[in-house]
């Protein structure tokens, strides 16, 4: 039982590591009152599915531009201020929205302009936490360490949306986003315990020329372009959150819509809570493969079949698929990106895996009008073990990935060794 507990050896270890999870798991929560509240509003406001749906096209594009811009800026300046601004700038947003709400007749349009802000601070933000996870846990603990921040983000996933639907449906919105305020200041309070991050004092200055030179180091490394290439297939041809009310009503349960979009975060929390043995894990190119073939498989048993308990024991499974896979990609991120490019590779990281589930919607939104819901998800769910098994033929170095022999991650932990404590 021991083996399978998490590991909690970053905790012991980095007191930065435990004020960050903290930190991250306080703003997991209050970001789901915003995350719920404000699609509700529109819908209140409109009773528009389209006017709901064009939150993410307004998101997306943001969300590349600031997210490659946060990279470059978490390379060129002190990683904790990068936080504790966009924390700050998170709450003033909320504010926009609490005063919105307050009005008699609230406006639509600032909703979509706070939509657009948010996903633009967390590109800039989220490269400079991702980057910081590499600097303040020990190498050999990454895999523990990206396992317990993902057991955070289940645990916001799981209970958070829980609370904000709460909320929202007995205090109304505004008490939403006040409570999202709130909690961005206590965030900011906490961020400010966290030891100072700097850039290294040769560092460039954020620009094309710097997200150009970490695109090519991305792209002259077989094992990380695996990684991205796998998660965006993916999430490309099996994302079918989109199309899980039609599935619901093929199936003759509409009441088990909530449980379809809650399966995975639980698959995903039973693994988490159950990933002690990943710490001993050195091959970490084969979780990638494992996870997103699990994922695929279990998408495509989801489609298939007709009982809607299977259904949502299949949803289960990929979840807990994702997660391996994820556990795979940042362990290998974290051990083998030089410090001086950590940020600019983690600006990439987020399009990889931010764009993916955005463009798999459209996808399968699509293909569902063209072929039906259920043969949508299966033939999804196929494409994208078929895709995981050409890209593995194609970058064959992700399979063989150790991190025991492995030259960038030898190099990065004498690098992280050598770095001031």
């Amino acid at each position: 039982m021991k083996r399978l507990l998490p590991d909690l050896a970053p905790w012991r270890s980095s007191r930065d590591f435990r004020r960050l999870w903290a930190q991250g798991l306080v703003a997991v929560f209050v970001g789901y009152m915003a995350l719920v509240a404000l699609p509700l509003q529109i819908k209140d406001l409109t009773d528009s599915p389209l006017a709901v749906g064009v939150m993410g096209a307004v998101e997306l594009v943001p969300l590349v531009v600031f997210g490659l811009y946060g990279g470059a800026l978490a390379d060129a300046v002190d990683r904790r201020k990068v936080i504790m601004a966009t924390e700050a700038a998170f709450g003033l947003l909320a504010l926009v929205l609490l005063l919105n709400a307050l009005l008699p007749e609230p406006l639509l349009w600032p909703l979509y302009v706070v939509a657009a802000g948010v996903s633009a601070l967390a590109g800039l933000q989220r490269p400079a936490i991702d980057s910081l996870l590499a600097r303040i846990v020990p190498h050999e603990q990454q895999t523990a360490a990206s396992a317990l921040n993902a057991l955070r983000w289940q645990l916001g996933s799981v209970a958070g949306p829980a609370l904000a639907g709460l909320v929202v449906a007995y205090a109304g919105h505004a008490a939403a986003y006040a409570v999202t305020a709130a909690g961005c200041v206590v965030t900011v309070l906490m961020c400010r315990g966290l030891s100072p991050a700097p850039a290294a004092h040769d560092a460039d200055k954020p620009s094309l020329r710097g997200i150009a030179q970490g695109a090519r180091y991305a792209w002259s490394r077989p094992v990380l372009l695996g990684t991205y290439a796998i998660d965006l297939a993916a999430m490309f041809f099996a994302f079918p959150n989109t199309i899980f009310p039609f599935l619901a009503d093929e199936l003759d349960a509409p009441w088990a819509l909530g449980l379809m979009y809650a399966a995975g975060s639980v698959g995903s929390l039973v693994l988490g809570l159950t990933s002690g043995w990943t710490s001993r894990v050195r091959r970490h190119g084969l979780l990638v493969v494992a996870g997103a073939t699990l994922w695929g498989a279990a998408i495509a048993a989801a489609g298939w079949f007709g009982n809607v308990w299977l259904v949502l024991l299949c949803l289960g499974v990929a979840g807990a698929g994702d997660m391996l896979s994820g556990l795979g990609r940042s362990t290998i991120w974290n051990q083998t990106i030089p410090e001086e490019l950590r940020g600019r590779l983690a600006g990439i990281e987020l399009i990889s895996y931010g764009v993916g589930p955005q463009l798999g919607q459209v996808r399968a939104g699509t293909l569902a009008g063209w072929t039906g819901t259920r043969a949508a998800v299966w033939s999804g769910g196929l494409a994208c073990v078929a895709s995981v098994g050409l890209l593995c033929l194609a970058l064959p170095k992700l399979l063989a990935y150790d991190a025991g022999t492995d030259e960038d991650a030898l190099a990065r932990k004498a690098q992280q060794a050598a770095a001031p404590a």
